[in-house]
C-alpha cells in the first residue's frame, strides 16, 4: 500500500509543480507527471537530510515533495533550453 501512496503523492505533487512552475516546456502525461513528483520528493528528502531538517528515517512531506518537483521541473526546463535533452512536446508522436 505504501507504493501506491508514493505514486499518488508523486502525481499530485507533479501536477502542482506543473501549475506553479513557469516555462513553456512541461512534461505531460500521467507517467512523466508522476515521475516528476516522485523525483521531487526524493530530491527534497535528500536535501532535507543533508541540511539536517529530516532524520535518516524521515522523508519529505507533501509540501517538500511539491517544492522538490518544482526544482526538478526548473532543471528540466533549463536542460531543454540549453538543448541538452530533446523537447518532448515538439517530437512527432505516432498513434
Amino acid at each position: 500500500m505504501s507504493i501506491v501512496w508514493i505514486i499518488v503523492i508523486g502525481f499530485v505533487a507533479g501536477i502542482l509543480a506543473r501549475l506553479l512552475a513557469p516555462g513553456p516546456n512541461k512534461p505531460s502525461g500521467f507517467i512523466l507527471t508522476t515521475l516528476l513528483g516522485i523525483a521531487g520528493a526524493f530530491m527534497a528528502t535528500w536535501i532535507g537530510q543533508t541540511i539536517g531538517w529530516y532524520r535518516i528515517d524521515q522523508g519529505a512531506g507533501f509540501i517538500g515533495a511539491t517544492v522538490g518537483a518544482v526544482l526538478v521541473l526548473f532543471i528540466w526546463n533549463r536542460l531543454v533550453a540549453a538543448r541538452r535533452i530533446p523537447d518532448p512536446s515538439t517530437e512527432r508522436r505516432w498513434l
